[in-house]
């Protein structure tokens, strides 16, 4: 049975840079503020009109189908990961597929969010061992700018996103030790809304304690898309930082712990770990708990700002630009978002 392989890497972000400056002009906050809690400089933002999820995953496809040395035609399974979709439905899978002239082949669109690409790597490695595939692209695009609410109210989530994709190839190789090793895929939605984008939604509160025969009138016109739930800020995304946090830097070390003892590996044996690249302090906080060198972890959030399903490929595309990533290398690539979702994959490139 054939591993599989990233044979070609790519990304693009926007020509938009918004410095931590910028945002003064719309919210009460600082650049100073935004690095202590982040370590985020500046992020990048798409064209409002023209520039979508699906077209700026377009240009990193074309960039790493040509570094995999194939053509869009090549392609027999798209797999698409992002939280900021062109339409509620269809998915951006078939959208890049009719952009890029492809075969009528699959799409499959994944919402793991700040996971998406490690789960999704997960579900084109299982399709290449089965020979099911030879020619898997996996796009991780998000354009965040449309949905943050860019005011003081929405400061502690709106300073943290950018947009931007990355995309790899994946396809199988007969080389002995080479590849992706082992995948690891997990959740627990417990504290699904401690981490969200409630409306527009179906849920109809029904996670709610309150019974909806109690509401009054107020709480009732927020069941639906209503004038309330937008002075209430209800349709941008909530989140509980410091709860998030808490929960990263235990499931981060454990999930790349679990990939290095499956393949009866360590920590001093990873040449790069490629975390999601959600806050700066996360990162620093799980090379220290893993005991890491500078030169064993690659960020990149100060540049670019947390990308979700997006941030991985773009920082893998970048390591490998800089040649820090290198033929024979152990590579280790995990996440932890929304859901909560978390993951890993181990690879010898």
């Amino acid at each position: 049975m054939p591993n599989s392989r990233i044979a070609g890497v790519g990304y693009y972000v926007p020509k938009n840079v918004f410095t931590n400056n910028d945002l003064l002009k719309y919210m009460d906050t600082s650049d100073e503020w935004i690095q202590e809690r982040s370590g985020i400089k500046e992020r990048r933002y798409a064209d409002r009109l023209g520039e979508t999820t699906t077209t700026m995953g377009v240009e990193a496809a074309k960039i790493a189908i040509e570094r995999a040395g194939i053509t869009p035609q090549d392609i027999d399974f798209i797999i698409f990961a992002t939280l900021s979709p062109d339409y509620y439905f269809p998915g951006c899978g078939v959208l890049l597929q009719r952009a890029m002239k492809m075969k009528e082949i699959g799409a499959l669109d994944i919402r793991n969010q700040c996971s998406g690409f490690v789960y999704a790597l997960s579900i084109a490695d299982q399709y290449i061992k089965s020979g099911m595939y030879k020619n898997i692209l996996i796009v991780g695009s998000e354009k965040h700018s449309f949905g943050l609410d860019f005011s003081t109210r929405g400061r502690n989530i709106a300073v943290i996103f950018g947009d931007g994709a990355g995309a790899v190839v994946v396809q199988p190789t007969e080389k002995e030790g080479q590849g992706i090793l082992s995948t690891h895929l997990h959740s627990d939605g417990e504290s699904a809304e401690i981490l969200a984008m409630y409306n527009p939604g179906t849920h109809a509160n029904h996670w709610v304690q309150k019974p909806v025969a109690d509401f009054d009138d107020a709480e009732m016109g927020n069941l639906f898309m209503s004038k309330d739930m937008v002075e209430k800020a209800q349709n941008f995304p909530n989140m509980d930082g410091p709860a998030v946090f808490k929960k990263a830097v235990i499931k981060f070390p454990e999930v790349v712990m679990e990939a290095l003892e499956k393949n009866k590996l360590s920590t001093t044996d990873i040449s790069l770990l490629i975390p999601h690249q959600a806050n700066l302090r996360i990162a620093q906080f799980v090379q220290q708990q893993l005991k890491l060198s500078d030169e064993q972890v690659f960020n990149n959030i100060d540049k670019y700002g947390n990308t979700t399903a997006a941030s991985i490929p773009i920082a893998l595309a970048e390591a490998w630009e800089q040649g820090k990533v290198k033929e024979g290398d152990l590579v280790c690539l995990a996440a932890f978002g929304s859901g909560f979702t978390w993951g890993s994959a181990l690879m010898r490139w």
